[in-house]
């Protein structure tokens, strides 16, 4: 590749499977990409960041799907589903729902980037109480957490924002999160400050509203 290439960034993994894995194939067609030198950088949401030549991403993008990796934008988009080992099965930790709320969500335009994470039970591996949005099974329901910060002197847990869900209203109930904080949150505004201005209880009335509606 030339060095004089305009490059972008992907952030690439291999889906929502049981943990943050890759297989030797997906591997060997990552490095077709790599130049002698060149680096991955291996970030805390189970992504890999790759630099690839502008006119070619397309390309790369199906090439990389053609092996079972995911690829999303870097910057202020909603990160892809950070999840658990899912260590007692897929259909017990609810594998199917993580897979379906990553596909809703991940990519999607925000003020500043948000991070999602899922747990599969109360062990919580998924960390999914120190991230932006985090979503726990518990037994047949589905518990949402909101505001979590892992980092910093201001770091905090999420505030529990609904319990119990069943699958169609978490879906619901995530994408109106997201879509409520792109539209009326600031430029750069992380997620926990953009709560922590409009109100947990606020959110939780309009998000209550359109449920009761459907």
């Amino acid at each position: 590749m030339d060095e004089k290439e305009t490059k972008i960034k992907l952030a690439v993994n291999g889906g929502i499977s049981f943990g943050a894995k890759l297989n030797a194939r997906q591997l060997t067609v990552i490095t077709e990409y790599l130049n002698d030198g060149d680096e991955l950088e291996l970030t805390t949401f189970q992504q890999l960041y790759i630099e690839v030549p502008e006119d070619k991403v397309e390309v790369i993008k199906n090439r990389f799907k053609e092996v079972g990796l995911s690829c999303y934008p870097v910057g202020n988009f909603v990160k892809s589903l950070r999840t658990c080992n899912f260590c007692k099965g897929a259909e017990r930790e609810g594998m199917p729902v993580a897979i379906e709320v990553n596909e809703r969500i991940a990519g999607k335009p925000v003020p500043f980037t948000l991070k999602p994470a899922y747990t599969g039970c109360p062990i919580g591996c998924g960390e999914p109480l120190v991230n932006d949005i985090g979503i726990m099974k518990i037994r047949d329901g589905y518990d949402l957490y909101i505001g979590g910060k892992a980092k910093g002197k201001d770091a905090q847990i999420g505030t529990l924002f609904m319990e119990q869900l069943i699958p169609e209203q978490l879906y619901m109930v995530v994408e109106q999160l997201i879509a409520i904080y792109a539209e009326q949150g600031k430029k750069r505004e992380p997620f926990f400050k953009f709560i922590s201005r409009l109100g947990i209880d606020h959110l939780k009335n309009h998000i209550e509203g359109q449920i009761t509606n459907e």
